[in-house]
């Protein structure tokens, strides 16, 4: 599954946000993701934040306040989504939140890594049934172990992506090899949730095994938002699937080298080489290697892999240089 996430980057507008949902629908995404914040149910004036904030937030919760849609609003993005095509996923910050992502029959739960240790929600959520994806970006292995348990337990479609809370992620932060971990240690599928702002990241995530591919994206990086340098921009998200299926693809794609070898016979004889004698050289004339020249195609003469048990023999005629040479060529 290829995730877009659109998080907060529509800045509070409904119109933006649909335009994110329709400006995705032809890109090969298979779901857009959203965060559904409900700021009194959420935040307190008390919370801090990672940056500064914009001419019109004085605080986060001003912020996550005016980030806020009734659940009418929501009802209508899962309408517009099921209508292109594509997958509803949020991220309820709250158990308030939940609530209205039920009533607007989201399709897919995503619980961010700040809410992993929060099991009043996690509970709440696994009674639901349904799937659920499990960030990872700020929890140890013990939380995320009682985490998984719960759905596990509770029967949930449950998934979990490697996440580096650093934003924008460099490389030494993806930490790829946590895939294979995660992996091994849960025997669920894996992906990555990415914060790199490149189209890098999720195509490594691919080659070592990556199933779920999550990443940010905005119109422009110029844009305001807490995760606008962080995310790709619309136009590149196009390439970043068309890549993410040709590495799932090659990966998928098992075959015998030398079946594939043979299926290029008529290529290999082209490309290959033949013995040939790189001098007018006389009958008897006994052959050392500086008289020796391989050249295309293959099958004319002796193979150039052989030319050592060619050496030391003696020629029956005459050759014209250039002329290839053959075993009848020879005096055993």
């Amino acid at each position: 599954m290829i995730i877009a996430e659109i998080a907060q980057a529509h800045d509070g507008s409904v119109g933006i946000l649909h335009s994110y949902i329709d400006a995705l629908a032809d890109t090969g995404v298979d779901a857009v993701k959203f965060q559904t914040h409900i700021a009194e149910a959420e935040s307190s004036i008390h919370e801090a934040f990672r940056i500064p904030f914009s001419y019109v937030d004085m605080t986060r919760y001003d912020y996550w306040k005016r980030m806020e849609l009734t659940t009418e609003q929501w009802a209508a993005v899962k309408e517009h989504c099921n209508r292109v095509g594509l997958k509803f996923i949020a991220s309820p910050f709250s158990c308030k939140a939940v609530d209205v992502l039920e009533e607007a029959d989201v399709d897919i739960y995503k619980i961010g890594s700040g809410e992993v240790t929060n099991l009043l929600l996690l509970d709440k959520i696994a009674t639901i049934g349904k799937p659920v994806i499990l960030s990872s970006g700020m929890s140890t292995i013990n939380e995320l172990d009682t985490a998984i348990e719960i759905f596990k337990n509770s029967r949930t479609n449950i998934s979990i992506l490697q996440c580096s809370t650093s934003y924008p992620s460099v490389p030494p932060e993806w930490n790829l090899h946590t895939i294979k971990t995660f992996k091994t240690r849960y025997a669920i599928p894996v992906g990555l949730s990415d914060h790199s702002g490149g189209m890098v990241a999720c195509m490594a995530a691919a080659a070592v095994g990556a199933e779920l591919f999550e990443f940010h994206v905005v119109f422009d990086r110029r844009m305001f938002g807490p995760d606008a340098k962080s995310s790709l921009e619309i136009n590149e998200v196009k390439l970043l699937v068309k890549g993410i299926n040709e590495i799932r693809l090659a990966l998928e794609s098992v075959a015998d080298k030398d079946e594939q070898v043979a299926d290029k016979s008529d290529l290999k004889k082209m490309f290959g080489k033949s013995l040939c004698v790189n001098n007018h050289l006389p009958a008897n004339h006994v052959i050392t290697i500086k008289d020796l020249e391989a050249k295309k195609p293959a099958g004319l003469g002796i193979a150039p892999q052989d030319y050592k048990q060619v050496i030391g023999k003696q020629l029956a005629t005459a050759k014209n240089q250039w002329d290839f040479l053959t075993n009848k060529d020879l005096i055993s």
